[in-house]
């Protein structure tokens, strides 16, 4: 929380340290600037933020850019608001009161550098996204922007056009220091998951953390894989202890992560913060009416007119997508069989290269399949205007998890119990894991530093151009920043991990060398997710988080799913297929018998491993008894208060 420096501050006149910055359109007139700027500057007691704005006069076409902070006070009394949790003096973590602000480790002096960078704007924007109308009816200058009283300020102006984005602003030199520990340095060591949360935030320090997890978890799979590859392809014995093994390590892993995660958040703070009552999300609209929970006015929305939406409109769309998704896959058998026909006749270097075309092409067309239906099931999750952002969230999810499902695993479904051809499983799966990966290390971090740096370099040659007398680091770092692509949160980047996790929990007993590929691409994801994060995106918003969400249900459910698929393809390897050739149906039986038991072991490992560590589990009941315990203290007080009140009355 420390101030600007004399450089960055001179020609703004800053008395502050610029942390959160606000675009407007170009064309918003002067008066809703003033009252903008007026209701972020008032005093709480008056319905305002209380924090400090500036407005970053660059010339005159460009008078729409502020810069926020705030007060060393202002910020710790946010923290309090926000339900921030700090650790205390005795080691334990407790949610931060100003009040006994004294008893919190690092609180040193009046709390300056007590807030990191990342809380201090996670503060400022919790501040912005509460700043609320009182008896203003519409926006000034703007009547046709309607206000009505508890109507957020900056969701009505991003819904009308009005405020283009807020950001936070990167601090350039521990961002230096974070990539140069990071990513710079090409070396075989853990990721410094503490300082990446303390940059970004709680949800990208979770995904790092996972991510970092996940490789690991992955490595004995893969060290027992390579062999089997090479030497044990047909042993009956080996074959099902490694299908054993796999089903085992895809319940223990999520199982640990579970009880590291806990571990991780209790130490950041949030495993304890109390969950905000959640306000109706930005893009939700409907009919003014009164929640009958708080009271307040906010839209309504008929929930039969969602369910028509949902249900006529989404699930169909879906429908026809599934249905689309198959027809490409059986024109990629097609596109297979004549590869084969054409080698058997052939017989070459040529035809035998060709056998790889189909399955690189129909690998190309899924990601690009998936990314085209990403944005169709955003747009019909919109349609159907759910009120809260979870809501939202999982309904999203839901859509694209199922399209993903089928249009990555239909095919290899297809060949293992359609056409029964393992040989051709190994291929594709090898094919669509390996071509996967070149395509989103290239698409989601390679070409996007690319286009950046090229913006970049126009950027900086347009500031330069400008006439301001004061030394370039904090104009050019915003017209930098506020160029960049806006990091859209981490549901893309769990996506890919959640279908690596599925192409290794489903096949790897066909294709051992599954988790060989996913440790390497998961090894080269860290670097290209830490470059992206650092160069290519704007800073995110610090977001609080306790856990992955509803991912762990969704990576659960792949492992289920994976005792099924194991088991089937146990059934079908020629070796069992032998031992039962008198009675299909007692092979079918006996499948069905090892599928049950497997289930009934994975269930029973999840029961046995604690969610949370014993010292967390002692650690959080301790802190709910002290709590009761002062409520029970702070009740006979009143108690106490209240019969002393009526002996005086009495007397």
């Amino acid at each position: 929380m420390k101030r600007g420096s004399a450089a960055d501050s001179h020609h703004l006149d800053l008395e502050f340290r610029p942390l959160v910055v606000i675009e407007l359109a170009k064309d918003v007139k002067d008066e809703t600037k003033k009252w903008l700027v007026k209701k972020i500057t008032d005093k709480k007691k008056d319905g305002g933020a209380q924090l400090l704005i500036k407005p970053l006069v660059i010339s005159e076409e460009e008078e729409n850019i502020y810069v926020v902070g705030a007060s060393t006070r202002r910020l710790l009394l946010g923290a309090e608001a926000a339900g921030f949790v700090k650790e205390s003096h005795d080691g334990t973590m407790r949610p931060f009161l100003y009040s006994n602000r004294a008893e919190y480790k690092d609180f040193l002096g009046d709390g300056e550098d007590f807030l990191s960078m990342a809380d201090c704007q996670h503060i400022i924007k919790h501040e912005l996204d509460n700043l609320r109308a009182q008896d203003e009816t519409s926006i000034p200058g703007y009547p046709q922007s309607k206000l009505y009283p508890g109507k957020s300020i900056v969701r009505r102006m991003k819904t009308s056009g009005l405020l283009l984005q807020i950001f936070p602003l990167h601090d350039k030199e521990e961002l230096k220091r974070l990539s140069f520990q990071w990513y710079h340095q090409i070396k075989l060591a853990y990721q410094p998951i503490d300082k990446i949360r303390h940059y970004f935030g709680d949800t990208i320090g979770l995904y790092f953390g996972f991510l970092e997890y996940f490789t690991l978890a992955l490595i004995p799979m893969a060290l027992i894989g390579v062999p089997y590859y090479f030497f044990a392809w047909e042993d009956y014995d080996k074959y099902v202890i490694f299908a054993t093994f796999n089903l085992v390590w895809s319940t223990v892993i999520l199982e640990v992560w579970k009880r590291h995660s806990s571990a991780m958040t209790y130490r950041w703070g949030t495993l304890l913060m109390k969950k905000e009552f959640e306000e109706p999300r930005p893009g939700f609209h409907g009919v003014l009416g009164i929640n009958p929970v708080t009271g307040k006015k906010e839209p309504t929305y008929s929930s039969l007119k969602r369910q028509f939406r949902v249900y006529l409109v989404s699930v169909p769309f879906v429908c026809l997508s599934l249905y689309f998704a198959i027809y490409v896959m059986m024109i990629y058998f097609d596109l297979e069989h004549w590869a084969i026909s054409y080698n058997r006749e052939q017989q070459s270097t040529f035809s035998s290269l060709l056998l790889f075309v189909p399955s690189i092409i129909y690998a190309i067309v899924i990601e690009v399949m998936n990314r085209i239906y990403r944005y169709a099931a955003e747009f019909l999750t919109n349609y159907e205007n759910h009120r809260l952002e979870s809501s939202h969230q999982n309904h999203l999810v839901l859509k694209v998890l199922v399209f993903n499902i089928v249009n990555c695993f239909a095919s290899l479904f297809y060949i293992a119990f359609v056409m029964c051809d393992l040989k051709l499983l190994r291929q594709s799966l090898a094919t669509l894991l390996i071509t996967s990966q070149i395509l989103n290390q290239f698409v989601e971090a390679l070409l996007p530093f690319w286009m950046q740096k090229r913006s970049n370099k126009k950027i900086k040659k347009k500031v330069k151009t400008l006439k301001v007398d004061t030394e370039f680091s904090l104009l050019e770092q915003i017209h930098l920043e506020k160029e960049m692509d806006t990091y859209v949160g981490t549901f893309d980047d769990y996506l890919e991990l959640f279908l690596l996790f599925g192409y290794v929990s489903l096949f790897s007993c066909v294709y051992p060398l599954a988790a060989l590929l996913a440790v390497l691409n998961n090894v080269t994801e860290l670097y290209s997710d830490a470059l992206k994060m650092c160069c290519v995106f704007k800073r995110p918003f610090a977001q609080p988080s306790s856990s992955i969400g509803v991912w762990m249900l969704a990576f659960e459910t792949m492992g289920i799913i994976s005792v099924v698929t194991n088991c089937a393809l146990l059934g079908m390897s020629p070796q069992v297929d032998s031992m039962f050739q008198e009675s299909k149906r007692d092979l079918f039986l006996t499948v069905v018998a090892i599928e049950h038991a497997l289930l009934a072991l994975k269930f029973i490992l999840a029961f046995v491993i604690p969610n949370k560590p014993y010292d967390i589990r002692v650690k959080l009941a301790r802190l709910e008894f002290e709590s009761m315990e002062a409520l029970k203290q702070k009740q006979q007080m009143k108690l106490s208060f209240d019969s002393l009140t009526e002996d005086a009355i009495d007397s």
